[in-house]
């Protein structure tokens, strides 16, 4: 494996992983309102392009953690659009 793409796997595992203890929190806990709606939907819509464009380029680093960075964000923004506060 080449260094740089070790290098794309270990962005993109510890930026991934960076979303962890949030969306375990909100599902925990069912809280979401100190979060910013605004920052989540351009988080998630930034990581939907991020996929796109790793799927074009077929760029497994980016593929995987914009699929699990998307997931996980768009968990956290899904609790923050339907949950009741």
């Amino acid at each position: 494996m080449e260094g740089m793409t070790l290098i794309g796997l270990l962005a993109a595992t510890l930026t991934t992983i960076a979303f962890v203890p949030q969306a375990w929190r909100i599902i925990k806990l069912r809280k979401t309102d100190d979060l910013s709606l605004t920052m989540y939907v351009l988080m998630f819509s930034g990581q939907l392009c991020w996929l796109a464009y790793g799927i074009w380029m077929q760029d497994a680093p980016l593929i995987l953690a914009n699929v699990i960075g998307g997931s996980l964000s768009g968990t956290i923004l899904a609790f923050k659009l339907f949950l009741k506060q």
